[in-house]
């Protein structure tokens, strides 16, 4: 018997913006494992590091297309997704938006991507899965994973992420994050000015604000009160989900976490 596609949950799914544009450079962590080849590309466990997460993209349900921006069709990836290849567009959110225009030429109709950087090897489907379900919950325009402290050292002692002291909570951020298309067509607006102050703490300071950035600095904010802000200053909705997944976060920047994570995937394998 031949199960029907159901329709309505076809349009609940996301695409997939694969962020894989990153060659350490010499004086950083990874240079010398690297030696001017992307860190995507980097062999864990029998397989390059961007193949686990087009992996995980595979296995869910959840995800449709897949747009791999960084790498072209020479990195000999595969996927049983649709999957298309754009270069390298100089910085993180210009790759983030040149992949989600792409996904926009070739699926029109997609109401929701998300964003998965190529250095989360240990996510799964069934993480994918988790996150859309959480999406499809309520309708915020942007969807940002933090991992508890706590969560975090339990699954992954000695990784030393770096933590956010809230007045609340300690979290880590996730290198997983989802939003809706129609951000794109916003004249102006939160991209541009993210994209100009990526790399001036002065400058991102003025866009969320002073006041809510010393409320931040002096820990005066809880995480959701920092939400609220912020969403506000940036006119978005946004919504903060506390991932009960600390894959999203363990990103490989250190050698020590790259073998780390190559000792937890070769474990997957056995």
């Amino acid at each position: 018997m031949i199960q029907m596609l159901n329709l309505d949950d076809r349009s609940k799914n996301v695409d997939a913006i694969v962020t894989a544009g990153g060659i350490p450079k010499p004086g950083e962590p990874l240079y010398e494992i690297t030696q001017g080849r992307p860190k995507a590309l980097l062999e864990l466990a029998g397989k390059p590091m961007v193949q686990w997460v087009l992996d995980a993209l595979g296995a869910s349900k959840k995800v449709d297309h897949i747009v791999v921006v960084g790498l072209d069709e020479n990195s000999q990836l595969v996927s049983p997704k649709p999957l298309y290849y754009l270069p390298n567009q100089g910085g993180m959110l210009e790759n983030i938006l040149a992949g989600a225009q792409k996904l926009l030429t070739i699926h029109p109709a997609s109401k929701t991507m998300v964003s998965v950087s190529s250095d989360v090897p240990a996510i799964t489907g069934e993480i994918m899965d988790w996150l859309v379900s959480e999406i499809e919950k309520t309708d915020h325009d942007v969807f940002y994973n933090v991992i508890p402290r706590e969560t975090m050292e339990n699954r992954f002692p000695g990784s030393k992420r770096t933590f956010t002291r809230f007045k609340d909570i300690e979290i880590c951020g996730g290198d997983v994050t989802a939003f809706r298309t129609k951000l794109l067509t916003t004249e102006g607006g939160v991209w541009r000015d993210l994209i100009a102050a990526r790399k001036n703490v002065l400058k991102q300071a003025a866009i969320i604000g002073w006041g809510t950035f010393f409320l931040l600095f002096t820990r005066q904010l809880t995480l959701q009160g920092a939400v609220e802000r912020v969403s506000q200053r940036l006119e978005v909705r946004a919504k903060v989900l506390k991932s009960p997944y600390p894959e999203v976060g363990m990103d490989v920047d250190k050698p020590y976490q790259l073998e780390m994570l190559q000792n937890e995937l070769a474990r997957r394998r056995m």
